[in-house]
């Protein structure tokens, strides 16, 4: 028998790929991660989210007319973020100069998450998904 704390969990939503949408997607991770009794990892997880949607929209190229769509899943043991975009271009981590307000996002979500990466394209689609995954460690 699988305890209701254990079960698999999933949300999708699609988003337009503008950036006034990047509020609304840190306030529904946020609220599934509350629903899902899971709390203490927002701090970790909704700006590890943002870093990526925020990639999306300014490198997939899809202007406001595209979307982002974006998975949070719990499977008991890690919490599973995967935004996918129109995009095939897989990301590129960079080195951003000192003085650069841009540049860091990969490297946010590498430090936030215990494990990233990038799936190419599904068949019928041309878009890839960037996901992390954090591990559920106790509970607040």
């Amino acid at each position: 028998m699988i305890s209701l704390s254990r079960a698999p969990r999933l949300f999708q939503v699609a988003v337009a790929a503008d950036p006034s949408f990047a509020g609304g997607v840190r306030r529904m991770v946020a609220a599934h991660l509350r629903l899902w009794r899971l709390p203490h990892l927002i701090d970790d997880v909704v700006p590890a989210t943002d870093e990526l949607f925020a990639n999306a929209v300014r490198h997939a190229g899809t202007g406001p007319s595209g979307t982002v769509a974006v998975s949070l899943e719990y499977s008991g043991d890690e919490v599973r973020v995967t935004l996918a975009d129109s995009s095939p271009a897989p990301p590129r981590p960079r080195t951003p100069d000192a003085g650069a307000e841009t540049g860091r996002g990969l490297a946010i979500v590498e430090a936030l998450a215990d494990d990233r990466g990038t799936d190419p394209p599904s068949p019928g689609n041309i878009g890839k998904k960037v996901w992390f995954s954090i591990a559920v460690r106790g509970t607040t």
